[in-house]
């Protein structure tokens, strides 16, 4: 499976021509970081991806925030939510 670095602009946007991250991919990284697949579980990424996927079209992508936002405190969704806004604002 391909990896992507969504911290890289480059690779944020492969797959997608209106220069914006696919909500498939952001759904895939959500995944990947709520389950720890790429090492540790990091839920407030999770939501971040989970949220961005959501704005992007994913289609469980809210269903999947909401699961990971119900095992988080309200510190870290801030915390997610920071992040998302900051994600868009470099993308």
């Amino acid at each position: 499976m391909a990896r992507f670095e969504l911290l890289d602009p480059e690779m944020a946007t492969a797959g997608s021509t209106s220069g914006s991250a696919s909500g498939d991919i952001l759904f895939e990284m959500g995944l990947r970081c709520a389950s720890g697949r790429n090492g540790k579980i990091d839920l407030v990424s999770a939501h971040m991806y989970f949220n961005l996927a959501d704005r992007n079209g994913a289609e469980d992508a809210a269903y999947h925030r909401q699961e990971v936002a119900s095992q988080m405190t309200k510190s870290d969704v801030a915390k997610a939510l920071r992040a998302a806004r900051d994600w868009l604002t470099l993308h």
